[in-house]
């Protein structure tokens, strides 16, 4: 007898859950229904083409500008230095190569005055560094056009202004 129950019971459930399965044939009605609707509202709409907008060319006259001494605004570091080995420093001169180690610095100016500069070599006492000086300068503007040259080979260069 509980065999027969548990069987009965099953095939109730079995019989609920199918007979409320939704048909495939209802959401292919609604499709094609929408469908329709989106074909009748194309019909009906005109198409119209935008002619892009495009701004007319003006011809201005070319005018001239000037260009502003930008001496002024080169980076220059200030440090007090002694002279280790050269003619004597003037107030702006062209860094080319900073070393913790003076033969170091010796070789580097052997370098620069083979190449025809009066290279010096300076101590910052502060930072026992030495600085190898490419040219000196009285003037800032001088020493920032010397630096530039010097950055083709030394990218590294940089203005000392002595304190």
């Amino acid at each position: 007898m509980k065999k027969s129950l548990v069987l009965c019971t099953g095939l109730c459930v079995v019989l609920a859950f199918t007979s409320c399965k939704s048909g495939e044939s209802a959401y292919k009605k609604a499709y094609e229904k929408a469908k329709a609707q989106e074909a009748i509202q194309q019909e009906e709409t005109p198409v119209v083409e935008e002619t892009p907008v495009v701004t007319p060319i003006v011809q201005q006259p070319v005018t001239q500008t000037t260009v502003t001494n930008t001496a002024d605004n080169v980076s220059v570091r200030q440090e007090n230095v002694e002279l280790v080995n050269g003619n004597g420093l003037k107030a702006y001169s062209v860094v080319v190569g900073s070393f913790s180690v003076l033969p170091n610095a010796e070789g580097l100016q052997k370098q620069l005055r083979a190449a025809g500069y009066d290279a010096q070599i300076v101590k910052n006492v502060d930072r026992n560094m030495y600085r190898v000086v490419a040219s000196t300068f009285d003037q800032k503007v001088d020493a920032a056009q010397s630096r530039d040259q010097f950055r083709s080979k030394y990218p590294d260069a940089w203005l000392l202004y002595k304190k």
